[in-house]
């Protein structure tokens, strides 16, 4: 478990803000937490409780043909594994929503985790259980397209305006794993600003062997465009995108994108593992949305690491914390969160520290899982707001002792690297960067909207 230590409520960002100190962090074996509250005297069922639930927050994945190991869409499918669904609920692994519920920001435009009374409603039918009910109350099917679509697309109203594929690659039915690098060119001829991006596997035999794949933007490019005058920043690392279990694109605020110049390539990166199967055409695809007119704002992928590339040195049956730290140039908003560590990682926070030396935790995923890669994007209204000169603090929290059973070996010396067994600790941030009156006026709006809702 961990302790915090509450210091301040900060209205000043133009919320509540919960300003703590973390001191203390272990990881005990997962244990069959016995929390479940009573329903009062009426049982719990699939038909009238659960169904809806898992309709909403779990079969999507939990369907044919998609990424999850078992279907659970009927009743007599959720039956057979109601012991496994309560130890994975009970423990917070299941839905995929790792952040912790109680420290930093908690409005997400992404939001796929359980509310406490979800989550209480699936203990209790467990352990009662696990009954049907009467199936007259169960909701109807849901009906679902193939699991292999533009996911974006319905909600952007039309298919992606580029699509660029990448090469082929012949693995064989037994391997070690591969890293497959092609370059591909995009076909642009004239600047676009880009609104969405989705990255897929060309074909279900691909989505079994791709662990991940990422997309490199290649393009000569001063960074000037969409970065207020007077502001000094790089663009950033060239990653446009990336493709992993829990994460297949995005969609950018209505005032944000990326910016894709005539002449740029894609250089793919993919991760493959062979299954026992020969995968002739392993393939991934890259779908991009285009704005209408130019964006206000570019927004910058920057890579806010808890320790730099090749520095990590993680002795063996230790618990290891390491931190980086990013100082922002000019005033800036960060949109989103995402930590990237493998088998050993077990949390990571992002902190601000601010030019007049307040503190507040902004994001800690207390219970990272090494095989789900899960962007938590702020809220458009809980978005951090922060001024020129603060400072970035990422923690990062690696277990390389027995207990972690994940750990594929206690006894080895594990520092940085691409493969699964050695260690990363990443956290992707995009940054959009602001001019200081807009940052002023965005940070007005936000107290006038914090005050009336306290009202």
């Amino acid at each position: 478990m961990f302790g915090i230590m509450q210091t301040v409520k900060d209205n000043k960002k133009g919320r509540n803000s919960l300003v703590v100190a973390i001191t203390v962090l272990a990881f005990p074996a997962l244990t069959m937490a016995q929390d479940a509250t009573s329903q009062g005297d009426r049982a719990v069922t699939w038909a009238q409780d659960v169904a809806p639930i898992f309709q909403e927050k779990c079969q999507e994945c939990h369907r044919p043909d998609s990424i999850a190991p078992m279907s659970l869409l009927t009743y007599e499918q959720a039956k057979v594994f109601a012991p496994v669904i309560r130890y994975r609920v009970a423990n917070r692994v299941m839905p995929p929503w790792h952040i912790n519920p109680d420290v930093g920001i908690q409005d997400f435009a992404n939001d796929r985790g359980l509310t406490e009374e979800e989550r209480q409603t699936i203990l209790a039918w467990a352990d009662q259980g696990a009954q049907e009910g009467d199936e007259s109350l169960a909701p109807a099917p849901r009906q679902f397209t193939e699991a292999l679509i533009w996911r974006l697309q319905d909600e952007i109203g039309n298919p992606p305006d580029l699509v660029v594929e990448s090469d082929v690659f012949d693995l064989p039915a037994v391997s070690q794993d591969k890293w497959f690098r092609p370059v591909t060119p995009t076909g642009l001829t004239e600047e676009k600003w880009v609104k969405a991006i989705e990255i897929r596997p060309k074909n279900p035999e691909s989505r079994k062997v791709v662990h991940h794949s990422l997309a490199f933007l290649l393009q000569n490019d001063d960074g000037k465009a969409g970065i207020p005058e007077g502001v000094d920043v790089q663009p950033g690392p060239s990653l446009f995108m990336e493709w992993a279990v829990g994460k297949a694109g995005q969609v950018f605020r209505p005032d944000t994108g990326k910016l894709m110049m005539p002449g740029s390539q894609i250089m793919w990166e993919m991760h493959l593992h062979a299954n026992g199967e020969r995968v002739e055409k392993t393939q991934v695809e890259i779908g991009i949305w285009f704005h209408d007119e130019p964006p206000q704002h570019r927004t910058i992928l920057s890579m806010l690491d808890a320790q730099g590339p090749h520095s990590l040195d993680i002795p063996p049956g230790e618990i290891a914390v390491t931190q980086g730290t990013f100082v922002l140039s000019a005033p800036a908003r960060l949109e989103n969160f995402q930590p990237h560590m493998h088998m050993r990682g077990k949390a990571m926070s992002m902190e601000a520290i601010y030019p007049d030396g307040n503190r507040e935790v902004l994001a800690f995923v207390d219970n990272f899982q090494w095989n789900w890669q899960i962007n938590y994007i702020f809220d458009e209204d809980s978005a951090p707001l922060v001024p020129k000169g603060t400072m970035i603090i990422t923690r990062a929290w690696h277990d390389n002792t027995a207990s972690n059973p994940y750990n594929p070996d206690p006894n080895q010396w594990v520092g940085w690297g691409d493969r699964t067994v050695d260690e990363m600790a990443h956290n992707w941030v995009d940054v959009t960067y602001l001019g200081q009156e807009e940052y002023e006026k965005l940070l007005a709006e936000r107290n006038v909207s914090a005050q009336a809702g306290s009202d």
